[in-house]
């Protein structure tokens, strides 16, 4: 059964469970709900990128931090839409475009944005945005365009953000999300381990995605991208057995949800990416860049998934379930 009751205590319970126990439940339970032997792939594209006015201490967009990532204006659409054509002609059934806002503003970048969402809708790709907060109006301008997702990461647990961000609160994130949700768009919001948080913080966030009124569709697993003139350039590698258990943990707890092996993948081996399907990962970004950090290529993920024989998900593929296609 599908809960949204969650306790911290029963969370903890199962994060804490011998991981080879835990990989086992979470693999029975990611057969139950999902078809084990496809995989959700997405690309991400920064359309507006650098020159961001907050401080996320993890980010090389932020405009206070030196990282070498120079500000590039908003992109043109035809450069999207030929950027979006590539990608699904690459296999990418989901198509997300992030722009390096604070929030969404009521002026001619948003309408091209509008314009953008519009015209990947058209391609028959379900199309995502991250674009910072926004109100319930923006949400609904978003949806009436086609926005199918739209991405929005609380990080790490409400205790700890103030750690790593200083210029929105936690509450902001949730209200974005709120107003996502009242606009029909599927919620796509998740984390990143690795930021110095305790496995207390990982629990805390796991149980805020989990008890929300409604499970987000997607939840992105990210491992921290250690970027040179950030504030976390110097912290330790994530450990790979801390992805797996993350997303064990979240398959357990979310059984329908999208579970996104994201940020740090190209730092693992095919077997370690392995072991996070098996886990419950669901859902990919491929391409050689997320925004601005590494990735792996499009033509690694094909060989990775020949070996393990996953197969692309289909756009739309719940509403054309309930419509009988």
């Amino acid at each position: 059964m599908i809960r949204n009751n969650w306790t911290i205590d029963e969370i903890k319970e199962i994060y804490d469970t011998p991981l080879l126990d835990l990989i086992y439940r979470a693999a029975a339970t990611h057969r139950k709900y999902n078809e084990t032997g496809e995989v959700q792939v997405c690309t991400l594209l920064s359309i507006k990128t650098g020159g961001c006015p907050e401080d996320c201490a993890y980010c090389p967009q932020a405009a206070r931090y030196n990282t070498g990532v120079n500000v590039q204006a908003l992109m043109k659409k035809d450069e999207v839409l030929e950027y979006a054509a590539r990608a699904k002609a690459a296999g990418s059934t989901r198509f997300c475009m992030g722009a390096a806002w604070r929030e969404v503003r009521d002026n001619k970048d948003f309408d091209r944005v509008i314009d953008m969402v519009k015209g990947v809708n058209e391609m028959g790709m379900e199309v995502c945005c991250t674009l910072g907060m926004l109100n319930e109006d923006q949400a609904k301008r978003l949806a009436d365009a086609g926005l199918y997702a739209y991405n929005h990461n609380l990080d790490t647990s409400n205790e700890y953000y103030s750690e790593i961000i200083s210029t929105r609160t936690y509450d902001d994130r949730l209200s974005t999300l709120d107003n996502v949700r009242k606009a029909g768009v599927t919620v796509c919001c998740g984390g990143i381990i690795g930021l110095g948080e305790t496995h207390d913080d990982r629990i805390k966030m796991l149980h805020t995605l989990s008890t929300l009124p409604q499970h987000p569709e997607s939840v992105p697993i990210n491992a921290l991208v250690r970027v040179k003139g950030t504030p976390l350039e110097n912290n330790p590698k994530v450990d790979v057995w801390d992805m797996i258990r993350m997303i064990a943990t979240a398959r357990i707890l979310m059984p329908a949800t999208m579970v996104r092996l994201s940020a740090g993948r190209a730092e693992m081996s095919q077997a370690e990416q392995a072991l996070c399907f098996m886990a419950g990962a669901n859902s990919i970004f491929a391409g050689e860049k997320l925004l601005t950090t590494p990735n792996p290529s499009f033509e690694e993920d094909n060989i990775m998934f020949e070996l393990l024989g996953l197969k692309p998900r289909v756009a739309f593929k719940d509403e054309k379930e309930m419509a009988g296609v």
